[in-house]
Formats: C-alpha cells, structure tokens, sequence
C-alpha cells in the first residue's frame, strides 16, 4: 500500500492510501480512454507516462517490491499530474486521487 499526500489546487491536502493494483487499474483506464496519447497509433506520441510493470514474486519479497516502486510510482504521479487538462482533470484521475471512506482506516499492512 502506498501513501500519497495530495494537494489540491485550492491548497487542501489529504493523505489517501492505495494499492499497486489501483494504480494499473488507473493506467490501464487511462490508455482505453486516450489511445493517442498512449502510443497505441504512434509511439511517438505517447505523452502518458509508464507505470512500472506488474513483478510476480513471493510473499516473502512484497514489501522489497514495494520499496522498489516508490520512486517510480511517484514519478507517475507527479507526471500524471502535469498532463493537459484533458487527461489530467478527467474523471478517472480525478476518482483515484480523491479520498475514499477506507483512507479514513488506513490498511494496517
């Protein structure tokens, strides 16, 4: 589970928890809905960033994965967040970064 603090541009903060699971859920929602900017036409084009792939792994390897995804997952999310407004003020950035009743009882893991 990662934790993000996310600003919004009216400067409120709130802190939202999400597993790596959400976040290629996002991805994958992203690219159906903006093939263009994904490359799936040109490569060339892509403009949405990469999200680090899926890893299979032990259960004993979880939190090294995790470790290791840090600094990608917030390189995604601070390039998702300077897209054009078309993509990233659309409804299913906008859903994954707003908080959720589970942010309020974080998950213990």
């Amino acid at each position: 589970v990662y934790i993000i603090n996310v600003t919004w541009s009216d400067l409120t903060s709130q802190v939202i928890y999400r597993r790596y699971s959400k976040f290629f859920d996002l991805q994958m929602q992203l690219l159906d809905k903006f093939p263009i900017e994904g490359g799936q036409k040109d490569p060339k084009q892509r403009i949405i960033p990469f999200l680090p792939g899926k890893i299979l792994f032990r259960r004993s390897h979880v939190r090294d994965v995790a470790v290791k995804r840090l600094k990608p997952i917030d390189e995604y999310c601070r390039a998702l967040v300077r897209l054009p407004p078309h993509i990233s003020q659309c409804d299913e950035v906008f859903r994954f970064f707003e908080a959720r009743p589970e942010d309020l009882n974080p998950p213990k893991e």
